[in-house]
């Protein structure tokens, strides 16, 4: 396997370049009827880019970035970050005071934004988390709210005074700007270095507030390469998956790996099983990536189980690898990533089967990344073979998180303490055992529990809320909550569950709640909630009622 990016495409408007020439006009994204090739990407991306200089963008401007899976998000990304734009994407999911939160947290001066997806109404959310907006007559925006947004380009139709059309906007600004031209635009990216920012990934961690983990383009570009080069991607493979690309998953193994491989990356605007399978056998994909409930899903399919889709070479969690074949469990390694490294820094390559003495381990280190297993308490490294902190340093690290100076982050000696539980055996081989801190995962996402304990606690009737993650096969964990109400208050379920989803995202919102008394819950004898006896109590229930 090659691991290397050549220097001189360790930006993102080199390695635009670079695959305009090479792969042409070879398709490189596909949805529906649309098809986007690779010097179409390069060209189109060109032109926004052109727009956005004119339109007072430049290095280092924060431009936030909320739309669905898809051409429109690919070609405002190159836009962006081709002129050295720090890009924010921003989730789907965020309801309008998580949208809020973000938007003022991450500086974005520019909001690039669909009108609409599935249910949301983009422009109706951002008037609902910046009420401000509604008072807007035009003209750049001074919002206290947002104290550093200035433009709103709105891809779709909206009348909103505050908002601008695209892409037309773009478009006509940069065919009107005739000093902006390609020879200028080529003079700008000549400007993008490899130290230069990227982007800022937000993730929840285990407080209430979201993280932002800055990247640059060097470190993004060379670490999916390697990681593209581990899953041995190829000019002939088709691609699908439907994690989104704001979060690192969706972003550096599909996106980045489709400019590196110069395969073609199909999406769909929404998670179909009967429609997904249907594209895997019509389309002939070789790669499918999904996280464990959508594998699930598509394996357990009627018509994929009866036909035959042995072009699948490789698919996520070893699910989709074999379809006539059940997985050898625990031999077909999983890999460990999270954003701060910029998703994997433990994997197996391709194919490659684990010995059984390695049964269930997450793979070996990925080149050029270093791990260390520390006590928790002492904070001195263990043993081989011993469980501790997982701590990682590596050149795909982030540069920081937003915000947060570099001692609040990073150990002396530069290394970043994971959370993570693990140990390494005296081959390097990594077994993850859970989280030390209380930060759930699942379906792929991390939601902190103390950010949706505070909007249930918000709520009149309700004295305290806990809120832990309580195993399932399918989506590792789910969000469940235990209510306590307020002494002649009466609390129910369903209607606090839907409280909560008008604030919190889809996978934020808890599976389950459970109302109980105060004296029910598990305590210490200084009456602090204990939430490992919380989470088995509630467990052996649902294990008990099936």
């Amino acid at each position: 396997m090659s691991f290397e990016l050549s220097d001189s495409e360790s930006t993102l408007p080199a390695l635009l370049r670079g695959c305009a020439e090479r792969f042409g006009d070879s398709d490189m994204l596909a949805l529906g009827e649309r098809r986007l090739s690779f010097a179409e990407a390069e060209r189109e991306s060109a032109r926004l880019a052109r727009g956005l200089l004119a339109s007072g963008v430049g290095k280092g401007t924060r431009v936030g970035l909320l739309m669905p899976n898809g051409p429109d998000w690919a070609l405002a990304w190159m836009a962006a970050c081709r002129i050295g734009a720090l890009l924010v994407p921003l989730s789907t999911f965020l309801r309008a005071r998580e949208l809020a939160w973000n938007l003022r947290h991450a500086d974005v001066q520019t909001l690039l934004v669909a009108d609409r997806y599935l249910n949301h109404d983009y422009p109706a959310r951002l008037e609902e988390a910046l009420p401000e907006l509604a008072e807007v007559d035009g003209g750049p925006l001074h919002l206290r709210s947002a104290p550093y947004l200035r433009r709103i380009r709105v891809w779709g139709e909206c009348d909103r005074p505050w908002a601008e059309r695209e892409p037309s906007g773009l478009r006509t600004l940069a065919d009107a700007a005739v000093t902006v031209d390609e020879a200028f635009l080529r003079e700008v990216e000549a400007e993008v270095a490899p130290a230069d920012p990227m982007v800022v990934l937000y993730t929840s961690g285990s407080t209430a507030e979201p993280k932002g983990a800055v990247h640059t383009h060097g470190s993004a570009l060379r670490h999916s390469a390697v990681l593209n080069a581990f899953r041995r991607g190829t000019p002939e493979d088709k691609q699908y998956s439907p994690m989104p690309w704001f979060w690192v998953g969706g972003f550096n193994l599909f996106l980045l790996g489709t400019l590196h491989s110069g395969a073609c990356l199909f999406c769909e605007e929404s998670f179909d099983v009967d429609r997904i399978v249907e594209l895997i056998e019509r389309e002939r994909i070789t790669i499918v990536g999904a996280w464990p409930h959508h594998a699930k899903a598509i394996s357990e399919h009627p018509r994929f189980a009866q036909g035959n889709f042995d072009f699948v070479r490789y698919g996520a969690y070893a699910t989709l690898g074999a379809p006539h074949q059940p997985p050898e469990s625990g031999l077909q390694p999983n890999a460990l990533g999270m954003t701060e490294t910029f998703a994997n820094h433990s994997m197996e390559a391709a194919g490659v089967r684990l010995p059984e003495s390695r049964r269930g381990s997450f793979g070996r280190a990925i080149p050029g990344i270093e791990r260390r297993i520390v006590d928790p308490q002492t904070r001195w490294e263990v043993a081989p073979g011993e469980p501790g902190e997982l701590l990682i340093r590596s050149s795909s690290l982030m540069q920081g998180l937003y915000k947060l100076e570099r001692e609040q982050v990073f150990t002396p000696d530069g290394f970043y303490a994971t959370g993570d539980q693990c140990r390494i055996d005296s081959d390097d081989y990594l077994f993850f055992l859970g989280r030390l801190s209380e930060t759930i995962k699942t379906g792929g996402a991390n939601v902190a529990p103390r950010e949706v304990e505070g909007v249930l606690e918000s709520f009149e009737e309700v004295k305290e809320a806990y809120v832990v993650g309580v195993s399932d096969a399918e989506m590792g964990q789910l969000v469940v909550t235990v209510v306590v109400p307020w002494e002649g208050q009466q609390a129910a379920p369903a209607p606090l569950r839907e409280r909560a989803r008008e604030q919190l995202s889809a996978f934020k919102v808890p599976r389950r709640i459970e109302i109980m008394s105060a004296e029910e819950i598990p305590r210490t004898d200084s009456a602090k909630i204990q939430k490992p006896r919380l989470r088995e109590l509630l467990e052996s229930r649902y294990s008990a009622s099936g």
